[in-house]
């Protein structure tokens, strides 16, 4: 079974990654879910500003409005999918005794963010409506 497989299987069902080696000091499982909890946080954020820009900005042209909600709602389900993705990885890592994964995903996701925050500042200042 390819590493692509079980880590997706490890997405559905975590117990397995029991198999995966040494268990880390709690500490360090605790931490890793925190963070996996923080970006939860910022993919409910990001879905929530993606409804907002759609449903009270409605005086804005159609394309503007529903190109920066949907950027928006993409970047939070990409955040809530890496985030688990990043879990998993970081446990099989701490528990292998490997270094901890790297990752472009927060480097991206701030590029994405500021282009569309960019965006929204374009339209205050000049009032794109029908």
């Amino acid at each position: 079974m390819s590493d692509f497989v079980r880590g997706l299987r490890l997405w559905i069902a975590p117990r397995r990654i029991r198999d995966e080696g040494d268990t880390p000091d709690y500490r360090f499982s605790l931490a890793n879910e925190r963070t996996f909890l923080a970006w939860i946080r910022t993919a409910l954020a990001l879905v929530g500003g993606g409804f907002a820009v759609d449903q009270f900005l409605p005086d804005l042209r159609w394309g503007v409005r529903v190109g920066m909600a949907l950027a928006l709602l993409a970047a939070g389900a990409l955040c809530a999918l890496r985030a688990m993705n990043h879990w998993v990885r970081c446990e099989r890592a701490m528990r292998r005794g490997e270094d901890l994964p790297m990752s472009r995903f927060p480097a991206l996701l701030s590029i994405a963010v500021g282009v569309v925050a960019g965006a929204m500042v374009m339209v205050v200042l000049f009032g794109w409506r029908d």
